[in-house]
């Protein structure tokens, strides 16, 4: 059986070039797309900076919340406890006395307690970054032994100074003795340079740069009550066992962290973030998955077709339909695994190239890269060969099932039936995706993977009636093309006999517009939708003040406090984790500090007022999700872990781009380790403010309010377009296979009109007729699965019907998909005519 699939493969090469590069493609993206969420999985902080303390006494680094749940069932009870994590985006404090009390513990040669947060370096250049953006952390010069930090040159900080990595030194510019500014949540200083410092063998840790107070000034520059670890230097021959346990004793519910674990120690804003990217790149494999089982089961059940008088003259001479089915699983698998050997190799090539667009677009961490796994390839390939596996066998399902004496037949008379079954999966797919656009709540942050799943649906119910659709939708354009002569009157009465071919041919199309238009179209929307609400928050505001690094909170009160101002609001922003049946969950949120009679900032508040202290306000979407009302007392912890209990004084509208929750600013700047002013909003009718502002404070920047409108989502969106170029190429090629496998298995039917007289000019009109009435079906179809997920999307966020988000995306999508299935239809045709062998005779 394997040396006839052999044998069969090197004798219709041509027929099955199509299916092996459909399958080679297909290996090659889920290869990719496996790799990069391999990657992002198993990622781990390129650096610890703990690398030379035994263990690690950490602050709150995440809410955890246990929930116990108690099941009656027969008589019987059972307990069920769930424990459910959230990351924080600052770090929570240990108490002063913890590193003394530990100090006195048996078999320990020191310990050294650890304030990390964030430092905006600048020198008079300009604000300097470490390797890849990274962040420039602070700390005491205490800390410098624990990875350990050696000086290069100079002499450790004293009160007034700083010393900074090799690699921030070069980056600035900076040698012993220049001048920096620092600005942190307590203010803005000036520092003398002291020293150069670096790890053993590199310039500084990876992902960020360090630089180092005196221990006394610590507190009075980050503005924290405590360290935010505690590290234990063991003694040398200690016991390490007891000395641990001893430790966790002193710490109480502090975790204790060794070997690799030190790392989660650190700073949480100073460690990549994955959290993120694991979503991204679970949609993108989801996306390459549906993309690649589509495509290649429209393929192969359109190279099986064409076999139909191969495998009836299999049947006649004895073949059962076991043997047929083993000899197409075995072609299959061949196929695939020829497919294979140059597509996992390229699917490597794809996996770098995504990434380093992605880490362009600041989707993933600059540090992210790639981690060939062979486990991850080998399960690649054997899903590209599971896929054609089961592609082939439904394909044959009705060629392999007929009687011997049916078989010729068969080949003639297109098989027909099963249409009961095909009617069901497209009720029940149907029947989902209608579920999903109704139930599911689009609005939220799950929308657009909802959307994706709800055209997945659909385009399986047009797959599953196919021929019936296609019949119906394409009845207009062939009597339209029955009415431009000869050529057309063939054309619409070939697609109208040959239906199943023509849906084979149209249902590509179908996926390749409907599965890419709305994540486009609706990525569109949600970028164009935050703008929009930025530019409405800001229209009360003149002027709109920012820093290159940030503005310290009593700053943007002197600010906000400058003559002619009639209204000012600030805006800190922070992460703020919440909690809904044991499930916590963090939320971008901003700290206002509000001055002044007139609004600057205009959240749209539905109900209620902003209000002060001790008081928050949300978005109606996250009110109505966890049902709260004006009034209610809600628990939240803030960036460091903090617990605190906030009243809801207000509901507003107004939250894309800038989040779900407001709260006192003073509050946010307290808990946040950065803590900084991203923007103070202005309100004047003195053109002289604007003046005064760059007079105080020269560094900063002052824009009127239309010059800085826009949003963060350009990333968002950047990422969006990058997934519909892999898909789109990946489903442009299949459409091309397609329609060559269809136009290499018509040379009979291209003889016979040949020898009827047409001429080749004939023939190529009676083609692009063909290809018009295919591509405009497909395109019918593919607008309206893309209607049906667009419309229910764009009124869940704003309730505005939009049949058309964005008319020139839409324009440009469809006359790229037309153009593509005319070029796909025409250009094999011609290959096809020139070959010498076809007969002449009408040519003049």
């Amino acid at each position: 059986m394997i040396r006839l699939a052999i044998g069969t493969l090197r004798r219709h090469r041509g027929a099955y070039l199509g299916t092996f590069l459909a399958g080679l493609l297909a290996v090659a993206l889920l290869a990719g797309a496996g790799l990069l969420l391999f990657s992002v999985l198993t990622a781990t902080p390129p650096a610890d900076r703990f690398e030379a303390a035994t263990a690690v006494v950490s602050g709150a680094r995440e809410v955890t919340l246990t929930t116990t749940r108690e099941k009656h069932k027969k008589g019987k009870t059972k307990t069920k406890t769930k424990t459910k994590t959230e990351r924080l985006s600052g770090a929570g404090t240990l108490p002063v006395d913890l590193a003394p009390r530990l100090a006195g513990l048996p078999g320990v040669a020191r310990v050294v307690p650890d304030a990390a947060f964030p430092v905006e370096l600048a020198t008079a250049a300009g604000p300097v970054r470490g390797a890849d953006a990274a962040p420039v952390i602070g700390h005491g010069w205490s800390s410098a032994a624990l990875t350990p930090y050696r000086l290069r040159a100079g002499h450790p900080p004293a009160a007034g100074e700083a010393v900074v990595d090799a690699d921030l030194a070069a980056r600035g510019g900076l040698t012993v003795g220049d001048e920096v500014r620092i600005t942190t949540r307590t203010g803005l200083r000036s520092l003398r340079l002291a020293g150069v410092a670096a790890p053993a063998g590199r310039d500084a840790l990876p992902a960020q740069g360090a630089l180092f107070l005196a221990d006394g000034a610590v507190a009075e520059v980050s503005g924290m009550a405590g360290p935010t670890a505690v590290a234990v230097l063991a003694q040398p021959g200690a016991d390490r066992a007891a000395l641990l346990a001893a430790v966790r004793a002193r710490a109480g519910d502090a975790p204790v962290l060794t070997g690799a674990d030190r790392v989660r120690a650190d700073l949480p804003g100073a460690l990549p973030d994955y959290i993120g990217p694991i979503s991204v790149f679970g949609f993108t494999i989801g996306i390459t998955a549906f993309a690649a089982i589509f495509v290649l089961t429209g393929t192969v059940a359109l190279g099986v077709r064409q076999r139909l008088r191969e495998l009836a003259l299999l049947r006649i001479i004895g073949a059962t339909p076991r043997q047929l089915r083993r000899l197409l699983g075995v072609e299959s698998l061949v196929l695939a695994a020829v497919a294979a050997l140059p597509g996992l190799p390229l699917g490597v090539v794809v996996a770098h190239l995504v990434a380093a667009r992605f880490r362009h677009l600041g989707v993933v961490p600059a540090q992210f890269t790639v981690r060939v796994n062979p486990v991850v390839l080998l399960l690649a390939g054997f899903a590209g060969a599971v896929v054609t596996l089961v592609a082939a066998r439904f394909a044959g399902r009705r060629a392999v099932r007929v009687a011997p004496a049916q078989a010729l037949t068969e080949t003639v008379v297109a098989p027909r039936g099963g249409m009961l079954a095909r009617a069901a999966v497209a009720l029940v797919a149907t029947a989902g995706a209608v579920a999903v656009l109704t139930f599911v709540p689009l609005g939220g942050p799950f929308g657009m993977g909802m959307t994706f799943i709800s055209s997945a649906l659909l385009l399986c119910a047009v797959a599953a009636l196919g021929p019936l659709l296609v019949r119906l939708v394409a009845a207009v354009p062939r009597r339209l093309s029955a009415g431009t002569g000869a050529a057309g009157w063939l054309a619409a009465a070939t697609t109208r006999a040959e239906v199943r071919r023509t849906a084979a041919v149209a249902v590509p199309l179908v996926l390749m517009f409907a599965i890419n238009a709305p994540l486009l179209l609706n990525g569109e929307l949600l970028t164009r939708l935050a703008g929009d609400q930025q530019a409405a928050r800001l229209t009360g505001a003149t002027t709109l003040v920012t820093g290159a690094t940030g503005l310290p909170l009593d700053t943007a009160a002197r600010v906000a406090a400058l003559p002619g101002v009639t209204g000012a609001v600030a805006t800190v922003p922070t992460r703020v984790v919440l909690a809904q049946g044991g499930k916590p969950q963090d939320y971008a949120a901003q700290g206002l500090l509000r001055t002044g009679a007139d609004g600057a900032l205009d959240l749209a508040v539905e109900s209620g007022a902003l209000a002060g202290d001790g008081t928050f306000a949300a978005s109606t979407d996250l009110a109505d999700a966890y049902g709260w009302r004006l009034g209610d007392e809600v628990p939240l912890w803030l960036a460091d872990g903090e617990r605190v209990v906030l009243r809801l004084s207000a509901r507003y509208t107004r939250h894309r781009g800038f989040g779900e929750l407001t709260l006192p600013a003073g509050l946010v700047a307290a808990h946040d380790p950065r803590g900084l002013v991203t923007m103070v909003a202005l309100r004047h009718s003195d053109g002289a403010v604007t003046e005064r502002v760059r007079q105080r404070w020269p560094d900063l920047r002052v824009v009127p309010t239309a010059a800085a409108t826009r949003t963060d989502d350009g990333n968002q969106q950047g990422a969006w377009e990058l997934l519909v170029v892999v898909s789109l190429g990946f489903v442009a090629i299949a459409v091309v296979n397609t329609f060559a496998i269809s136009a290499a298995a018509r040379r009979r039917e291209f003889t016979d009109l040949r020898l009827a007289g047409a001429t080749a000019r004939q023939v190529h009109r009676l083609v692009d007729r063909e290809g018009l009435i295919t591509v405009t079906a497909g395109l019918v179809l593919g607008i309206a699965v893309t209607s049906a997920v667009v419309v229910p999307f764009s009124v869940a966020q704003d309730g505005v019907f939009r049949l058309v988000v964005a008319p020139a995306t839409y324009l440009v999508l469809l006359a790229g998909v037309a153009g593509l299935g005319l070029a796909a239809g025409a250009l094999p045709v011609r290959f096809v005519l020139r070959r010498r062998d076809l007969p002449a005779l009408g040519d003049r």
